[in-house]
């Protein structure tokens, strides 16, 4: 008996516990995670969002959204990105995530909005919000938006890219 009790509590010590997913009012099929970023702030500006489906990458799309934008804007615009898409496809309820901690806030009503440039991308924000059933927004940390990150990047680098043919024409 006492062999079988040690056996057992060496199980449960040496194995790490499995984590199960749970389902209800906070589980989401659908995710969207949006980034913006901006080289100089105010400077090119460039936007990236994923729609995920049960964690598997689904859509992904970036944008050149600038060339004199601030981090702020480009991050507003990454997020309508993902919105228009996840209507688009008539998703109806929808976990938000994107690390900018200012677009999460006053998304959620948090956080007010000060800045004039942003109010025209807020409130079209806003009315998208209005045509989900459910939708939630979450702050996540840096290191787990890499992938929004990563295209909102390589939006500048597509403007780049471009600049770069044009002026070799104009020689």
């Amino acid at each position: 008996m006492m062999q079988n009790m040690q056996k057992i509590t060496r199980y449960f010590f040496t194995n790490s516990p499995k984590i199960i997913p749970a389902y209800g009012e906070n589980s989401f099929e659908y995710v969207l995670k949006f980034d913006g970023c901006s080289k100089g702030n105010p400077g090119p500006a460039g936007a990236g969002a994923v729609l995920y489906y049960n964690d598997r990458e689904i859509w992904y799309n970036r944008k050149f959204v600038g060339r004199k934008e601030t981090n702020n804007y480009a991050e507003y615009c990454g997020l309508l990105l993902g919105l228009n898409e996840a209507l688009r496809e008539n998703i109806r309820e929808l976990k938000v995530c994107g690390d900018s901690q200012l677009v999460i806030k006053q998304m959620k009503g948090e956080y007010k909005l000060k800045s004039e440039n942003l109010y025209p991308l807020y409130t079209e924000a806003k009315s998208m919000e209005k045509q989900f059933d459910k939708i939630v927004y979450e702050h996540i940390y840096r290191q787990y938006n890499s992938r929004a990150d990563e295209l909102a990047n390589a939006a500048l680098e597509d403007q780049d890219f471009v600049d770069e043919i044009k002026s070799g024409f104009k020689s």
